[in-house]
């Protein structure tokens, strides 16, 4: 055996350990702290509550507003009101329509993060069409009568009890559904004309060319063009 291998050179092993620490950091940081996650747990359960609070204390007050000024509303104001009860009716049932379309065009303008001050100026501004709504729900459950007919007695027949009510204007729930739906329908009309009337002006005015224009003419050109074509037209008959 004449020659002598070479001793191979071993590789560097310095940058592998550094590697691998950044690869644990990097780990450590996705990993979700344990504090961190027991506080987000905390947030979320005390969020929960207050919705779940906030929400009872809706239905009690809402409740509680429907016993109280139920009553009063059909009472007093429903006879003293143009067209008696059938009038008042007939404006608490376009109270829906007109409260929703005030709530839904404030509040798709919010924008939270680029101008919170403008969304909360948006909020106050919804609060018109939230109590339109919440009346107009005063206003409908308060005339419902009492599902068993053994339970048609007592405060029900008295002066604004729903018995009362359909007793004096049967065709109450008529008018009431009636007048929602042609102003909702009102609305919705003039919704979608405006949509398209601000289509139109953003598309900006076309020039219009006729089925018998020729590719190419350029109507833009006004009447002296016909006329100076006419003309010339003339001559070239004449000679």
């Amino acid at each position: 055996m004449g020659g002598s291998a070479k001793p191979r050179r071993r590789r560097a092993a310095g940058a592998a350990p550094g590697r691998e620490r950044q690869r644990q950091r990097q780990r450590q940081r996705q990993r979700p702290n344990a504090r961190d996650e027991k506080r987000a747990s905390r947030g979320e359960s005390v969020v929960g509550c207050l919705a779940l609070i906030t929400a009872t204390a809706a239905v009690a007050g809402f409740a509680l507003t429907v016993m109280t000024w139920g009553s009063e509303l059909w009472g007093r104001a429903a006879p003293a009101s143009p067209g008696g009860g059938y009038g008042f009716a007939a404006l608490a049932g376009a109270l829906l329509p007109v409260g929703l379309t005030v709530v839904i065009v404030t509040l798709t303008r919010m924008k939270w993060k680029p101008s919170p001050l403008r969304s909360i100026g948006w909020v106050l501004a919804s609060l018109p069409g939230v109590a339109a709504v919440l009346m107009w729900a005063v206003v409908v459950f308060a005339g419902f009568r009492p599902r068993h007919r053994r339970d048609w007695h007592g405060g029900c027949y008295s002066r604004g009890g729903p018995c009362w009510v359909h007793a004096e204007y049967p065709w109450v729930w008529a008018v009431g559904l009636l007048s929602t739906v042609l102003v909702a329908a009102a609305l919705i009309t003039a919704a979608v004309r405006i949509t398209k009337a601000r289509e139109a002006s953003a598309d900006g005015p076309d020039t219009a060319v006729g089925p018998d224009t020729p590719a190419g003419t350029d109507t833009a050109a006004g009447p002296d063009k016909a006329n100076r074509s006419a003309a010339t037209d003339g001559n070239a008959a004449a000679s």
